[in-house]
C-alpha cells in the first residue's frame, strides 16, 4: 500500500493514467492523479463529495478536457480522442444520476447504447441485458421516466453494456437507492465482472465498494492519498474513520 502521489501504472495495465490534472476555468479540481486498471479487475475510487471523483471519470471519457497528464488504453494514447472514439475503443461510462432518456421506452434506451454498432447481434445483446436485469424485460415498453430509481440505474448500466465495453466506468451507482436495491446493484456489478468486463467504480458507499474491489484508490482534494488492495484500504485507520464509521487509531 502506498500513500502520497498514487501508484505508477504497470505497462500491462488496460487503463493507465499518469499525472492527470483537470481544471474548470481557473479552478483546479484534479491534481497529478496516477492510477491503473488491469484487465479483469474491479478498481474502486473513493472519496468525499467534491474530492474530484466524477471529474476523473469525465476526463477519462473525454467529457471534460485534461490540463495535463497522459491516458492510455491497451497501451495506446487515449487522451485527445472524441467521446465516440473512446466508446468505439471499448470504454463506456454510466454517469452519476442515471441519465436515461425519460420520454423513450426501456427498449429504445437500450438501443441508444448500441448506436455505434453495425453488427447483427444488437437484438441478442438486448436479450442478454434482460437476462441480467429481469425487471427491465417486464418494463421494456414502459417510458424510462416512469421507472423507479433502481430500475433507472439498471437501465443506465444495461445501456452502457450495449456498447460491448471492455472497461465500464461506473459513477455512484448506489446513489439515492434503497438498501435492498443497493445490495442488488453490487451483486450485478460482480456478475458483470465475472462475465468479462473490467470495472472502474466511483462510489460513496465505501464499505460496499471496498468489499467488492480488487484494488482501490482514495482521492482527497483532487489528489490520490492512498492506494492498495480493497482490504488494505478498508483497514487503513484514516479510511475507517472517514468513510467506514470506525475510530481513527492513534
Amino acid at each position: 500500500m502506498k500513500r502520497g502521489d498514487g501508484e505508477a501504472a504497470p505497462p500491462a495495465a488496460m487503463l493507465s493514467v499518469q499525472g492527470l490534472s483537470v481544471a474548470y476555468g481557473a479552478l483546479a479540481v484534479v491534481h497529478d492523479v496516477s492510477l491503473a486498471v488491469r484487465e479483469g479487475e474491479i478498481v474502486a475510487l473513493i472519496g468525499a463529495n467534491g474530492a474530484g471523483k466524477t471529474t476523473v471519470l469525465s476526463a477519462l471519457m473525454g467529457l471534460v478536457p485534461a490540463t495535463a497528464g497522459r491516458i492510455a488504453f491497451d497501451g495506446a494514447r487515449f487522451d485527445g480522442l472524441a467521446v465516440e472514439r473512446r466508446v468505439a475503443r471499448g470504454v463506456s461510462l454510466v454517469q452519476e444520476g442515471r441519465q436515461t432518456v425519460p420520454n423513450l421506452s426501456v427498449a429504445e434506451n437500450l438501443r441508444i447504447g448500441a448506436y455505434l454498432r453495425r453488427d447483427a447481434q444488437v437484438g441478442a445483446d438486448i436479450e442478454r441485458i434482460y437476462a441480467l436485469f429481469p425487471r427491465l424485460r417486464e418494463r421494456e415498453k414502459q417510458l424510462a421516466g416512469l421507472l423507479s430509481g433502481g430500475e433507472q440505474q439498471m437501465l443506465a448500466i444495461g445501456r452502457a453494456l450495449m456498447a460491448r465495453p471492455r472497461l465500464l466506468l461506473l459513477d455512484e451507482p448506489s446513489m439515492g437507492l434503497a438498501p435492498r436495491i443497493i445490495a442488488s446493484i453490487f451483486d450485478i456489478i460482480a456478475d458483470i465482472r465475472s462475465a468479462g468486463t473490467t470495472i472502474l467504480l466511483v462510489e460513496q458507499n465505501a464499505r460496499e465498494a471496498l468489499a467488492l474491489a480488487d484494488r482501490a484508490y482514495v482521492l482527497e482534494h483532487g489528489r490520490i492519498v492512498l492506494a492498495g488492495t480493497g482490504a488494505q484500504v478498508a483497514s487503513d485507520p484514516a479510511v475507517l474513520a472517514a468513510y467506514l464509521g470506525g475510530r481513527h487509531a492513534a
